[in-house]
């Protein structure tokens, strides 16, 4: 039915098809098609390529533009300080925006995606995702059952997320709860820890039945079982052995603490970094990147850094039982070409190195590397790495002692053999511990590797390795909430400065702007046009200055533009007319006074999430207490001016 069927009327003599005859509106379609060829011919002289690749460009800009305009209000990083800060009782402003939430999914996507080039992981960027679930579902219940918004209620939500970001990460609901307890809080309620309980083994078992259901895993199992022996794990004089490598561990956390925080003060002094960071994130990212890939890239340095195993095959491999030092001793085994998956321990036996070398130089490249991750402006973890950084340094020990004693340590008549990916183990728990300074990392190594037999052994290096680093250093993430200048109550360490002995009347603010009842209304709108605090201590006179109650501004600015209209004329309105018209006031359910201690205070202020609490002598509102005046008076305690 395609034959020629004639020559259309009018037409030019090219023969047309009978689909062509009975189209529509034919000699229109004929001219569009026409100036179509035209177009074609003479656009695509240079090359039709350039064309799209001109769209490709179009296309990218667009893309970037619109990541950018997403991802602009997202918090890079961790995530956990400012969790940590949210649960102290300060509000950030659209951090839990759960319209932030597929941004930072796919930006955490994007770091997860480089492997082991950039080192980093996914616990902190998780805790935050899963807080912005609570506070979203907690907003989504009160509208459901119809309830006024509850701030206690609001918290217990996002103290439960946070463990569940925690949980869900390593399959591990009971270290989950008690790290988002060690690290998100200073004082907790029995009534979140069973419901962070609940939640975190909710999500914890939702993990695993995933991998079984996918045939990840026949059955539900820890993440990196291991096969140390039950009968004699470890013999008692190695006791000595893991406090010593706590000791180590805390000692290296100390330094990789202080370099990391002292290299973020550098970047934001230095004036070409900070405007680096400033205006240009994803240069500084990009040659970050640059600069870890081309050192990680395996044919190069990267083949002694066991560079071509991933994150989690790190740690498997470090978990191994046996002790490379001794299965090489007396031959050179062959680099193979590419990673054996029966034998991924291989990577870290590179021939020209050996295992001790290898393990060495990752420990030292590692070390600084790990820092200049830390920068990238990008959702990242850092748990993660350190704690493979700890497992490594565990098996450097664990390695040394197979090699110094190859036949293990003779105990009660028995000799068993040093196995270094116990130490590994110990390592890992310690030195992530005293990072973070956390007592549940031991914990979770216990419900990673499916395993408790070291219990006693990891639990004393971790403690030792805690100790010294409490000591010295605040945890990692109390050290990016100053570097980032987030608000923050620091503790007060050490029974030795006399922080029982410093009184509210030695640092409190006196000066106090408060509003008395009898106080006209036009100096009341002088003191509120002339101050921006956010409430106001109502006294009951000017004269007497007693503190009866708590004004919010916002209310008494509404209260003000809809002042009643039924005064009589001449009459004098005060502020007792405003609050008899129904301007909401608070009742001050709490009160310093001018002798309670520091300690004391700052007790309050941590167990109830305070940000301001006025101090009162006989009645009389006096000053007022922030943590403004609280940082400054711990400051001044743990670092006295020298006399002049």
């Amino acid at each position: 039915m395609e034959e020629l069927v004639g020559l259309r009327e009018g037409s030019s003599g090219k023969p047309v098809t009978l689909r062509e005859l009975w189209s529509p509106c034919p000699r229109i379609c004929r001219s569009i098609q026409g100036g179509l060829e035209w177009l074609k011919k003479h656009l695509f002289r240079v090359g039709e390529d350039w064309y799209f690749l001109m769209a490709l460009g179009v296309l990218m800009a667009l893309i970037s533009y619109a990541m950018n305009f997403a991802v602009r209000s997202v918090v890079r990083g961790s995530g956990i300080p400012e969790v940590k800060t949210i649960l102290s009782g300060v509000i950030l402003e659209d951090y839990l925006d759960i319209k932030n939430f597929g941004a930072k999914v796919t930006g955490l996507s994007c770091t997860l995606a480089t492997g082991s080039t950039s080192f980093l992981g996914k616990l902190g960027p998780f805790v935050h995702l899963s807080v912005m679930i609570a506070a979203y579902l907690g907003r989504l219940r009160t509208k459901v059952i119809r309830e006024s918004e509850n701030k206690t209620k609001e918290m217990e939500m996002l103290a439960a997320g946070a463990a569940v970001g925690v949980a869900t990460v390593f399959a591990a609901p009971f270290s989950g709860v008690l790290f988002s307890i060690e690290v998100m809080s200073s004082h907790f309620s029995v009534w979140d820890y069973w419901r962070g309980f609940f939640a975190a083994t909710c999500g914890a078992f939702m993990f695993r039945l995933l991998a079984v259901f996918n045939s990840e895993q026949e059955t539900i199992t820890s993440i990196y079982k291991t096969s140390f022996p039950v009968d004699i794990p470890f013999d008692l004089p190695e006791i000595f052995f893991f406090v010593v490598l706590g000791a180590i561990c805390g000692i290296l956390s100390c330094g990789y603490i202080f370099c990391q925080r002292t290299f973020l003060f550098f970047l934001k002094a230095n004036g070409f970094t900070s405007k680096l960071l400033a205006t240009s994130k994803p240069l500084y990212s990009a040659l970050a990147a640059l600069i870890l890939a081309s050192i990680t890239y395996p044919p190069g340095v990267g083949r002694f850094m066991a560079s071509r195993l991933s994150m989690e095959e790190h740690l498997e491999t470090l978990f191994d039982n046996n002790s490379w030092a001794l299965m090489t001793k007396n031959s050179s085994p062959a680099w193979p070409a590419e990673p054996d998956p029966q034998n991924l321990w291989l990577e870290w036996c590179h021939p020209q190195f050996t295992v001790f070398g290898t393990l060495v130089f990752f420990l030292v490249m590692k070390f600084w590397m790990l820092i200049l991750a830390t920068t990238i402006p990008i959702p990242a973890g850092y748990f993660l790495p350190i704690f493979i950084y700890g497992a490594a340094i565990g098996r450097l020990l664990g390695e040394a002692l197979s090699v110094a004693f190859p036949e293990g340590i003779v105990a009660g008549g028995e000799v068993n053999p040093i196995m270094p990916g116990a130490y590994a183990l110990a390592g890992a728990a310690a030195f992530s511990g005293a990072v973070t300074h956390t007592i549940s990392t031991a914990l979770l190594a216990f419900e990673l590797t499916g395993q408790i037999v070291h219990a006693l052994p990891v639990l004393m290096a971790v403690l030792v390795a805690n100790a010294i680093t409490q000591s010295y250093q605040p945890s990692f993430y109390d050290g990016t909430i100053i570097v980032k200048k987030l608000p923050y109550l620091p503790w007060i360490r050490g029974r030795k400065i006399g922080s029982h002995l410093v009184t509210v009347n030695h640092f409190m603010n006196c000066t106090l702007t408060t509003l008395a009842k009898d106080m006209p209304l036009e100096e009341v709108v002088k003191v509120v046009i002339s101050t921006d605090v956010p409430q106001y201590p109502l006294v009951e006179t000017t004269e007497s200055q007693t503190l009866v109650a708590i004004v919010k501004r916002t209310d008494l600015v509404q209260a003000l533009q809809t002042e009643p209209a039924s005064w009589a004329p001449g009459q004098q309105p005060c502020l007792q007319d405003i609050l008899a018209s129904g301007c909401p006031t608070q009742p001050v359910t709490l009160k310093l006074s001018p002798e309670t201690s520091l300690h004391e205070t700052h007790n309050l202020f941590e167990l109830l999430n305070l940000q301001l609490l006025f101090v009162t002598s006989r009645g009389r509102a006096v000053g007022s207490v922030t943590w403004v005046e609280l940082k400054k008076a711990i400051s001044t305690l743990t670092n006295p001016p020298t006399p002049k």
